[in-house]
Formats: C-alpha cells, sequence, structure tokens
C-alpha cells in the first residue's frame, strides 16, 4: 500500500467502511492519522496492519475490549503473553455459552414453527397466535435476541 492514503482507500483496501475506520478511531484502536494540508486524514500501512488485526478480532466475535487489550501486547512485544491465553480461553468459554443458547433458541424456533404446517388464514397461525402469547407461554424465552425489550 501506498504511504499516506486518504482514508476512502484505505477503506478500499481493506474492505472496512469509512465509518467503521473512524469509530476504531475514536475509540482508540487505530492510532491517529497524519493531516495533509488540506486536513485529510492520511494513512499509512501501520494503519492497514492494524485494521487488518482488528477486523480479524472482529470475525472471531471478540469485543472492543478484548481487541484493546491484544494491541496492547501486540504493541509490547516484549511483554509476556500470558494474559492473552487467558483472554482467548475466557472468549472459547463465552462463545461456547453462546452457542448453547442459540441451540436453545433453535429449538424454541422449531416448537414456534411446529404450530403451523399448512398454509391457512392469518387469523388462525398457529405461529402467529403463539408470538402473541406472553414470554411465559411461548417455549422458553427464545434466547437471548427474543422476549423483552432491546
Amino acid at each position: 500500500m501506498q504511504a499516506n492514503v486518504k482514508i476512502g482507500e484505505l477503506a478500499n483496501r481493506t474492505e472496512c467502511p469509512v465509518e467503521t475506520i473512524r469509530y476504531y478511531e475514536r475509540e482508540g484502536l487505530l492510532p491517529p492519522a497524519a493531516r495533509s494540508e488540506a486536513n485529510y486524514r492520511l494513512y499509512g500501512e501501520v494503519h492497514v496492519e492494524r485494521l487488518q488485526f482488528i477486523r480479524h478480532c472482529r470475525s472471531l466475535d471478540m469485543t472492543l475490549d478484548e481487541i484493546r487489550s491484544l494491541l496492547s501486547f501486540r504493541d509490547a512485544p516484549e511483554q509476556n503473553c500470558m494474559e492473552v491465553n487467558t483472554l482467548l480461553d475466557k472468549h472459547i468459554g463465552h462463545v461456547a455459552h453462546r452457542i448453547t443458547e442459540l441451540r436453545n433458541l433453535q429449538k424454541q424456533l422449531k416448537a414456534l414453527r411446529s404450530q403451523c404446517q399448512t398454509a391457512q388464514a392469518a387469523k388462525d397461525c398457529g405461529i402467529l397466535q403463539g408470538l402473541a402469547q406472553p414470554e411465559n407461554n411461548t417455549p422458553k424465552n427464545l434466547g437471548t435476541h427474543g422476549g423483552g425489550c432491546h
């Protein structure tokens, strides 16, 4: 990558939206960019590498705090990585818990789906009737994304 490219070029080359790059800058995950005489942000190879690292972490469903911690170790290469191992172990546990939740959600959705097997008038649809019931009457609480206000 050429040194000192504008944010649009960085976005194109890393396949990361401009808004996301700006967000990562505000969150302190990306170092501040240099500025041109016209006050455009100018990015270099360090930004590309760091953005790719962040995006890979995000693809593994890591939180910004987890990424921030990993970046601090990446920025201090002589530091002991035991905390990195601990962080990843905790993340693996979190993922395992989410898998369990998603399996429960799938079961609940299948149970809901089984309430309407044929095409009929919407007023007779078992799925719509099931969804209209209070949470206590639906199969469990539809996991972390269902039930409740979000």
